[in-house]
């Protein structure tokens, strides 16, 4: 299900299978083999990754404020073991933190290693420090909080100390130390200078914000990715719960119904992965609920450019 063809990327780096039949039976082969996804319903939207081919789901989880809890709390930590467990049932794969979230990347990494998933899901982080040896250290602490395995994404955080971190991730791409490499911003004032070094700079993916009432990403951005073979990851789905504000107390129309569209959060994240040029959505949560209705929105025919413009009409009246 990975979609992984034999044919080198655009790095220059094997495909997955290729690297398999070379590799038997070596002992790096765990440390740099790419998450197996097989686990993954076949009924959920998935989308490539243009640097590999690899196939991830379109709905993922994103850890900022919910997942900061005290991993040692047993209280704090049982809705949070939910919330991943029904995320991984429903299909959920991707799986998106960073040092910048305090304590979720140990929350991440033990959930999962409790849960006995730590293989089966795409890890990613952000490295958010200035200074080659301190982004080394932390990236190498990630690791380890995450679960001691093979990171799929490192992410430069919100560009800090941009061109000493790529440089590092550009070498432990290339070392298979890690198997894509990224930059992030969460604000509409980081897009252009997002397109500028996806046009420049050899990159797997980008993370931005995006949703149906902040759309900037549509006129630049998303372009610049597509055009570049960049993965997108989404964040701020929700504008930071502000959507749900503005629909409370009001009933989906019947014409969402052809869409499998059964609640709010699933309107808002379906028009986000309808969007030709978006990988995956990553929505964060601390309710178990909640994560099971957010990857639904990974289920089901996705809205045409008619019907996303139908949606942001709606959203608009409210």
């Amino acid at each position: 299900m990975t979609g992984d063809n034999d044919f080198p990327d655009k790095h220059g780096a094997i495909s997955r299978r290729t690297f398999l039949q070379l590799s038997a039976g070596a002992g790096v082969l765990a440390a740099l083999a790419p998450t197996a996804l097989s686990a993954a319903p076949e009924a959920l939207n998935m989308r490539e990754i243009p640097a590999s081919g690899q196939r991830i789901p379109v709905v993922g989880l994103g850890t900022a404020r919910t997942f900061d809890v005290d991993p040692d709390h047993a209280a704090a930590m049982q809705p949070l073991e939910k919330v991943l467990q029904n995320f991984y049932n429903g299909g959920g794969r991707l799986v998106d933190s960073s040092p910048m979230y305090g304590r979720a990347e140990t929350v991440v990494g033990r959930l999962a290693e409790r849960l006995g998933i730590v293989d089966d899901l795409f890890m990613a982080t952000k490295v958010w420090t200035r200074g080659e040896e301190a982004g080394i250290e932390e990236m190498e602490t990630s690791r380890e909080r995450m679960g001691g395995g093979h990171l799929d994404l490192i992410q430069v955080h919100n560009l800090v100390d941009l061109q000493t971190q790529l440089d590092t991730l550009k070498a432990w791409r290339d070392e298979g130390r890690v198997r894509y490499i990224g930059v992030t911003h969460y604000t509409v004032s980081g897009h252009e200078r997002l397109a500028q070094i996806i046009e420049r700079e050899p990159i797997d993916f980008v993370q931005f914000n995006y949703n149906i009432a902040t759309r900037n990403a549509e006129k630049r951005l998303l372009p610049a990715a597509a055009d570049n073979g960049v993965a997108t990851l989404i964040n701020e789905p929700f504008e930071r719960g502000s959507l749900f504000g503005r629909v409370k107390g009001e009933s989906l129309p019947k014409w969402t119904r052809e869409l499998g569209i059964e609640s709010w959060a699933q309107l808002f994240l379906k028009f986000i992965v309808s969007h030709p040029a978006v990988t995956c959505a990553i929505p964060a949560t601390s309710d178990p609920e909640h994560a099971a209705d957010n990857i639904a929105a990974a289920n089901g025919p996705l809205p045409n450019a008619d019907q996303r413009e139908r949606m942001v009409s709606l959203v608009r009246s409210l």
